[in-house]
């Protein structure tokens, strides 16, 4: 395995093992991937584990602490990572397109915290979609739109990205920025509705209508030598209005970063 892999890998578990709770893009990585002995983001499969810590969506919830092992993988046309996947149908020097699927994992069980006594479980979905990517000599500029294809949300989201990499040798550093844009019924469901027969005294009802919230991320990926890579990565989304001021959110945004190092097979 690659780093990239590992890297990939690691973050992906660490999005699985929280339930999804981070919003933590890592999908542009993959078009830097290069199949040699220093490449920061390499081809293949990696092995590893990582720590991600963060601020949980909803008022009642604690912040957490992970450790998670995890692979991931990164080939010609295909990447896994962790609880998402793309496959390019296009792909050149200029412009990447892609189809692209996520298992969205459940945020809200009641039977967890006494706040939420009352609500609906916020179950997992399978998502499916397509993206492109526009290949510029000092930014990639993305693209992306999914929906739920299991009738649990019956949601859509759409993100706007840009990327700005870094390559200095075995070193990648790539800050980005961009806007996720939520259905109303994604955002109901996943990101602090509260539906008519939900609402209680102290818990009032609330739509978020369709949500829009910027986002920023910075990724770092070292490699160490021929089998052994390091990332680490942070991500904050400020959320929209109709989300931070929900009776189960209550606060302005969450963020996220994790620590990984991962093995290359």
């Amino acid at each position: 395995m690659r780093p990239e892999r590992q890297f990939a890998a690691l973050c992906s578990l660490l999005l699985l093992s929280t339930y999804a709770k981070a919003e933590v893009d890592l999908g542009s990585l993959d078009l830097f991937a290069k199949d040699n002995v220093t490449s920061p983001i390499p081809k293949g499969l990696v092995l590893g584990g990582a720590v991600i810590s963060g601020t949980p969506r909803y008022e009642a919830q604690k912040n957490d602490t992970y450790i998670i092992p995890g692979a991931v993988y990164f080939g010609e046309q295909f990447m896994y990572l962790g609880d998402r996947a793309r496959y390019y149908f296009h792909l050149d020097d200029k412009v990447a397109a892609y189809a692209y699927g996520r298992f969205r994992f459940g945020n809200l069980d009641p039977d967890d915290e006494d706040a939420f006594d009352g609500m609906n479980k916020r179950k997992s979905e399978l998502e499916a979609g397509v993206g492109g990517t526009l290949i510029t000599p000092y930014a990639l500029l993305s693209a992306r739109i999914s929906s739920d294809v299991t009738g649990r949300s019956n949601g859509q989201e759409l993100l706007l990205w840009a990327d700005f990499p870094i390559i200095k040798g075995n070193l990648l550093v790539m800050p980005g920025m961009g806007m996720m844009i939520r259905s109303d019924k994604m955002a109901n469901y996943y990101f602090g509705g509260v539906s008519k027969s939900e609402a209680t005294p102290e818990r009032s009802e609330w739509d978020t209508g369709t949500t829009f919230s910027p986002m920023a991320a910075v990724i770092t990926s070292y490699r160490f030598n021929s089998k052994w890579l390091g990332m680490f990565a942070a991500n904050y989304e400020f959320y929209d209005k109709d989300i931070a001021d929900s009776p189960i959110v209550q606060h302005n945004g969450e963020l996220y970063g994790l620590l990984a190092v991962g093995y290359i097979w």
